[in-house]
């Protein structure tokens, strides 16, 4: 009896592993692509039952969990310390090259505004963006930041799709622009460097796929690939933020990286799981940034949690494009170029249509 429900816990883990793989975009399946890291670790543990055990069933559960921890595994890797960086290291000086990022999703019930603002004031970042903020946070930001963040884009909702962005860097022809769903805004704006250069900034927050946000993860993917699409299509220095409500290792988020030649800091150096703050176990990285070539790396960590779901993400990246060719910049194939477009296409039509 043991070893057959010891074959079956380990099939059922072997079933999540696979469904994830499927090329569907209802939010049941895609949501397995989330806890890789859960899910390798559950494995683990049920293997030295299976080894132990000499039941009849026992070696189907152990040669299950051993599937499941290789797959799983196969994706997690290059977001450890145990695969070679993507994005290279900033060697000393050049700091009038270089900016700081902050990305806050508040939770708009949140109410402890004191924490972030302090934490904002203590690292000092040349950018904050903050995520599902509305018009009370809104208040609380431009009393504490207007005067040190003078340029700023503000988007005040209550439907958790707020965003503000505060910066002490000039912006450049900043506009708001509601891509795939007309409650879901994304901020593009040209950021002038202190050394004079100018890059391109996107900030993001698309619709999960999730029970009471969507069925799909159709609008998502769409969005991402829509802003992946423009960006291979006018490949200048930019940086991509936000929430995207995806792991950095789901096959959306990978082939936005490869349509648009983005890179993502993480790899090679660990996860920066920035959801969910109040449960250590179920925790995945949903806040990300990416860069294009032209970045190198100064500094990147997780910082302390003030009552969001969220933990805010500090990054500092140094535009160095004498360095672009050190890094090995991701291409997509014709295939996935047209998966891409097809994906927006499909997108903006079930938009439409709803």
């Amino acid at each position: 009896m043991i070893s057959i429900l010891y074959a079956a816990l380990a099939l059922l883990l072997l079933v999540i592993t696979l469904a994830a793989r499927l090329r569907v975009t209802w939010w049941w399946i895609r949501i397995a692509e989330f806890p890789r890291v859960q899910l390798a670790s559950i494995a683990l543990l049920l293997l030295p039952i299976g080894a132990l055990s000499d039941g009849p069933w026992s070696w189907v559960g152990l040669s299950a969990c051993l599937l499941v921890v290789a797959i799983q595994l196969a994706y997690v890797l290059p977001w450890t310390p145990l695969w070679p960086v993507q994005v290279k290291a900033a060697e000393p000086g050049n700091d009038d090259r270089c900016l700081t990022l902050m990305i806050a999703n508040v939770l708009t019930p949140n109410r402890n505004a004191r924490d972030l603002i302090t934490q904002i004031h203590n690292h000092r970042p040349d950018i904050v963006l903050t995520l599902e903020s509305d018009g009370w946070w809104q208040e609380q930001l431009d009393a504490a930041l207007n005067h040190e963040w003078p340029h700023a884009v503000r988007i005040p909702l209550d439907n958790l799709y707020g965003m503000h962005l505060y910066s002490r860097l000039p912006l450049i022809s900043p506009r708001v622009e509601w891509l795939i769903q007309d409650d879901i805004p994304s901020i593009l704006a040209g950021v002038r460097l202190r050394c004079g250069d100018e890059i391109r900034f996107h900030a993001l927050h698309p619709r999960p796929p999730a029970p009471g946000e969507s069925k799909e993860s159709l609008w998502r993917d769409a969005e991402l690939l829509l802003v992946g699409r423009a960006i291979h299509a006018d490949p200048v220095p930019t940086l991509v933020a936000g929430d995207l409500n995806d792991v950095a290792w789901s096959r959306t988020t990978r082939l936005f990286c490869r349509v648009s030649g983005m890179l993502d800091p993480r790899r090679g150096r660990g996860m920066f799981s920035s959801f969910h703050a109040k449960y250590p176990l179920l925790r995945w990285p949903l806040d990300h940034v990416f860069t294009s070539e032209h970045f190198t790396l100064r500094e990147l960590k997780r910082l302390d949690g003030f009552g969001s779901d969220h933990f805010p993400i500090l990054s500092t990246l140094c535009f160095r494009p004498v360095r672009a060719d050190e890094h090995d910049t991701p291409d997509a194939e014709q295939a996935e170029h047209r998966e891409a477009r097809e994906t927006a296409r499909e997108g903006r039509v079930q938009e439409q249509q709803e």
